[in-house]
């Protein structure tokens, strides 16, 4: 790590968080005449809430991540130009769905092209299991990609929800990239990322001014998704498991628990455990806190994964990690006196 990485990192993040900031600030009166979120019976907010943050979250993400890789390392731009174009087509997907609802198969199809692309710019020499064959390992990359897409934007039902899971993670990340552990544009546009979602959380913070829309939570589940797939790539399965285990351990727990009831899992509800924990006499602000401190434990455990590499600690630290957020969501399924 020296100056240069650091001032990079730093840079990317600020001029993220203030292009976010002011792109938030300009768009939301005109996303409250053109894009209302109402309230309904499954929904965590009581009063019409503007919604299509996300525009100002991915805009700032891909101008400051885009402007720090070309100026710092303008020969990746081959391989992020597939990433950023994949980005922009799940936004568009997204916003589409927030006009105007989509059928599910429709936004199954489009969030497999463009989770399809990002494997595809990956060399076949990246591989996270040797033993099995390249087409099996991406066909199950696909699958779990279009689930993680997915389970971020389910987890995206409360105010401030999103920023307490992608801070903390795309936070681990640049640090991790800032000690050799991630390739400096995985780094760059994890800063941009922390950054973006940094400049809004104020107008996210509850009572929220304003929502992310899947025009937000899509984009940025794949981006998380592709800079875990990248750690992972640099043999830090354990670490990569590790950062989003809450999302991964509720929303799957969750979608288990209403296929076995037979509920439709493609139907939006109230029954994630975050979701229950506001029911159970949780308030907004002690849900999102709660989780964004798991979180920077979590964080925690996967810099220690990360730093021993010993399968030993690997398994002490998911042990641990898994420990962590079963209790948590015990805790969140407990009603309050």
């Amino acid at each position: 790590m020296t100056a240069s990485h650091v001032l990079a990192a730093l840079g990317t993040l600020s001029l993220a968080g203030l292009i976010s900031f002011a792109l938030t600030r300009a768009i939301r009166p005109v996303l409250i005449r053109y894009l209302l979120a109402k309230p309904n019976a499954r929904s965590s907010h009581s009063i019409p809430t503007p919604q299509g943050g996300g525009f100002a979250v991915v805009g700032a993400t891909l101008i400051a991540g885009g402007l720090a890789s070309a100026i710092i390392m303008p020969q990746t731009w081959t391989s992020l130009a597939i990433v950023f174009a994949a980005v922009v087509f799940i936004a568009a997907v997204g916003a589409l769905d927030d006009f105007r609802s989509l059928p599910v198969a429709a936004r199954l199809l489009c969030q497999a092209l463009a989770i399809g692309a990002v494997l595809l710019v990956a060399p076949s020499s990246m591989r996270i299991s040797p033993e099995i064959p390249v087409w099996i390992e991406r066909g199950l990359l696909l699958l779990a990609g279009i689930w993680f897409v997915n389970l971020v934007n389910f987890m995206d039902g409360l105010d401030l929800m999103t920023a307490s899971e992608a801070v903390p993670i795309t936070g681990a990340l640049v640090l991790f990239g800032l000690t050799g552990v991630l390739p400096p544009a995985t780094t760059l546009l994890a800063a941009a990322l922390c950054g973006a979602m940094l400049g809004f959380a104020p107008f996210n913070r509850p009572i929220a001014k304003i929502f992310l829309g899947d025009v937000g939570s899509l984009p940025i589940g794949l981006l998380l998704g592709w800079m875990l797939l990248d750690l992972a790539y640099q043999h830090q399965l354990a670490a990569a498991l590790i950062l989003p285990l809450y999302y991964l351990a509720d929303a799957t727990t969750t979608l288990i628990r209403r296929a076995m009831n037979r509920e439709p899992v493609w139907q939006a509800h109230r029954s994630h455990f975050y979701q229950r924990a506001t029911d159970n006499g949780f308030s907004v602000t002690r849900v999102v806190t709660n989780v964004f401190c798991t979180n920077i434990v979590l964080a925690g455990l996967a810099g220690v994964s990360a730093y021993f590499r010993s399968g030993l600690v690997d398994i002490i630290a998911l042990v641990a990690a898994t420990a962590l957020v079963t209790t948590l969501m015990v805790r969140f399924s407990t009603p309050q006196r």
